[in-house]
């Protein structure tokens, strides 16, 4: 009997270990966005974005065009976090940290500090919201912080044919 309960609690362990945690099913998300995206603003500015997987799957970066401005962002899994650094035009590199929504469709990434940011008044991307809607279609919406001031850029995305 002590060898069955033995048995039965190592299944649960070892199916434990194996069970995804929310910060690599979303990474697995973007992953799956591998290629190229178009869209715009609601002001009409364009935007183009390329996701490549990298580092045998265990990052996913990148490349952005939104409104004109060029930049890098890294997505990885750090612990059971979800972790993103952004590479910026502004020459500063803020580290975020995912809130993922309960049914992982949205993924919110705040800052928690940045390298390169000259003081906390210094201009900087603060936040980054992803909002999954299906296989072909996405949103992201950007928060600037500088001086205390916000301002968020709002870009609806579709994979490119």
């Amino acid at each position: 009997m002590r060898a069955i309960r033995i048995a039965v609690m190592l299944l649960i362990v070892g199916a434990a270990a194996f069970a995804q945690s929310d910060a690599q099913k979303v990474l697995d998300t973007f992953k799956s966005m591998a290629g190229t995206w178009t869209g715009k603003s609601p002001r009409g500015e364009t935007a183009e974005v390329t996701y490549r997987v990298l580092a045998g799957g265990t990052t996913v970066m990148a490349e952005s065009k939104l409104g004109g401005e060029q930049m890098t962002s890294m997505f990885y899994v750090d612990g059971d976090h979800l972790r993103m650094t952004h590479f910026c035009p502004s020459n500063n590199q803020p580290r975020m940290q995912a809130t993922i929504s309960g049914d992982g469709k949205s993924v919110l990434f705040d800052f928690v500090d940045a390298t390169n940011l000259a003081g906390p008044q210094a201009g900087h991307m603060h936040r980054a919201l992803y909002v999954f809607h299906d296989p072909e279609h996405y949103s992201e919406e950007w928060t600037w912080k500088q001086e205390g001031k916000e301002t968020r850029m709002h870009f609806d995305m579709q994979r490119a044919k």
